[in-house]
């Protein structure tokens, strides 16, 4: 089984992606299944296959251990790990060829917590890739961009797999803005042209030399436009997966 974990801030649409994906999957005839790792989740636009709430509920976590909200999703994220042989095996008898795993909401829970390192490992992370999804509302500034590639970048320094950069929501952008956001992803001369023009404050200077940073250690990345909503990129994520896990060759 493929583990694709999809992270990113707060807001970005990771559960409504990770049902959309899910829906494209079945029309191409692939088995999937989605793993809710968020024990603090409200609402779902899915029906999870497993789901963390199971084993751990960010409610009762506040309750034992007389915790406010922010103190307990830390220790939630932390109960995930210890509890992992519990529910760890219950994901790999599921059998299917994909595992979408929907981390929690607040993308510093699973991407900087040691504990979502033991859950890759657990899992396997020879079979893990992941998904981060850039917010469009902060990515479509020059400095946003910036700072969102700098997330995608420590993410995959944090867990050491094959990632993907994904500009999540991009039905609400227009097609003058999504084309310039491409070129500063496929052109880093362009996104340095961007943050230079006009008045450069300290914000941009600061932003042009992680740009020049993450040049120089090839974190430099493409960006790939998905959208929930109409259903555009969904076969882009696919390729980029299999490209990794199969060479290309399409699952059977």
């Amino acid at each position: 089984m493929e583990y694709l974990y999809f992270t990113g801030t707060a807001g970005s649409g990771k559960s409504s992606l990770v049902h959309a994906y899910q829906e494209w999957l079945d029309t191409i005839g692939l088995e999937s299944i989605i793993v809710n790792l968020d024990p603090g989740a409200d609402y779902l636009p899915y029906t999870a296959d497993v789901d963390i709430r199971d084993w751990v509920n960010l409610n009762e976590v506040m309750e034992d251990y007389s915790l406010g909200p922010n103190g307990a999703q830390i220790a939630a994220a932390d109960l995930m790990a210890v509890n992992i042989k519990e529910w760890g095996p219950v994901v790999k008898e599921m059998g299917a060829k994909f595992a979408l795993v929907d981390t929690p909401g607040q993308m510093e829970l699973f991407a900087f917590r040691q504990s979502s390192t033991a859950i890759i490992e657990e899992l396997g992370r020879d079979s893990g890739f992941l998904l981060f999804l850039s917010d469009p509302m902060l990515a479509k500034s020059p400095n946003g961009f910036v700072s969102d590639m700098m997330l995608c970048a420590i993410t995959q320094f944090r867990f050491s797999i094959p990632i993907l950069n994904i500009l999540s929501k991009s039905d609400l952008l227009s097609d003058d803005v999504l084309n310039e956001m491409e070129n500063w992803a496929k052109d880093p001369y362009a996104l340095y042209n961007a943050l230079t023009d006009g008045d450069i404050n300290s914000q941009s200077v600061m932003n042009i030399e992680f740009l020049k940073a993450m040049e120089s250690i090839g974190m430099y990345r493409d960006l790939t436009p998905v959208s929930a909503e109409n259903g555009t990129g969904m076969e882009d994520i696919y390729n980029a997966v299999q490209q990794y896990f199969e060479g290309g060759e399409d699952a059977e």
